[in-house]
């Protein structure tokens, strides 16, 4: 899966427990009709793919998403989401460069009118 959108806030790597678990987290904001401000965690070695970004850049993050089940004291089941990036794209560098590797689509009048198709050809289908 992925994310698209503006980078509003990228946090400092924090590091939890004596076993140095990492975790950096970022708020990229979706350009839809009704913007929505996705929180992506990174975590470990993947805490440095945020060194080189910044407020402001449009970015594609591919997430995964992870849930986990947690029985509290009183016997209670709860359930919490996190969505985990694990690799993330600078699009104003690709519009740049001139955009994705997909090929622009040549004009309408490069092709020849539908009327200039023959129409009397063997159909072979079996159906």
């Amino acid at each position: 899966m992925q994310v698209e959108g503006k980078i509003k806030h990228i946090d400092i790597t924090r590091e939890y427990g004596s076993n140095g678990f990492r975790k950096r987290e970022v708020v990229v904001t979706t350009q839809e009709q009704y913007p929505q401000h996705i929180l992506i965690e990174f975590v470990q070695d993947k805490t440095n793919l945020l060194d080189n970004y910044q407020v402001g850049q449009n970015v594609r993050v591919s997430i995964n998403l992870r849930g986990r089940e947690w029985v509290n004291p009183q016997g209670e089941t709860k359930y919490f989401n996190s969505i985990q990036g694990w690799r993330i794209e600078n699009l104003d560098a690709q519009q740049a460069q001139g955009g994705s590797d997909i090929p622009p689509v040549p004009p309408m009048d490069s092709f020849p009118p539908a009327d200039d198709v023959e129409e009397d050809f063997e159909d072979d289908l079996p159906f």
